[in-house]
């Protein structure tokens, strides 16, 4: 973590064995949930602003017979627990002197360029130039600086 970094309530960090999350200095999360199982990367002097959620994984197969032993793998009370199958991991990396607006879903693989914003609600599949406004599902540009 960065200087000067704000983490106010409602933040949840899941970050997994071999995971990694760095946040830049001057960095304010309000409420987001983070789950990184490879890598993210939050930039300096970046809002992330509530419920918004940034995955570097899928975190579950798309397979129904994977997503079965998955789920037993995670079963607390379930015996003889497989080993859960490989996730799909991509890194994420968000630029300095970004904004993510209120409930926008950032997925795995993707990089946010510098002084850009994500509008609130956005589900943003694909990277994401330096200095461009997104909004919508999925995320589309709308402006550029």
């Amino acid at each position: 973590m960065g200087k000067h970094v704000s983490c106010y309530a409602g933040c949840s960090f899941s970050v997994g064995e071999n995971g990694q999350c760095t946040i830049g200095d001057f960095t304010l999360l309000n409420g987001a949930l983070i789950m990184a199982e490879e890598k993210i990367d939050i930039g300096s002097h970046c809002l992330i602003s509530w419920n918004v959620g940034i995955a570097d994984s899928d975190f579950h197969p798309l397979a129904p017979a994977q997503r079965l032993i998955d789920a037993q793998a995670l079963a607390p009370y379930f015996e003889n627990r497989p080993p859960r199958p490989k996730l799909k991991t991509a890194p994420v990396k968000i630029a300095d002197n970004v904004w993510v607006g209120m409930n926008a879903v950032i997925l795995k693989g993707l990089i946010i360029g510098e002084n850009s914003v994500v509008a609130a609600g956005s589900v943003v599949t694909k990277s994401v130039e330096p200095n461009t406004v997104v909004a919508g599902n999925p995320a589309s540009v709308v402006k550029q600086f």
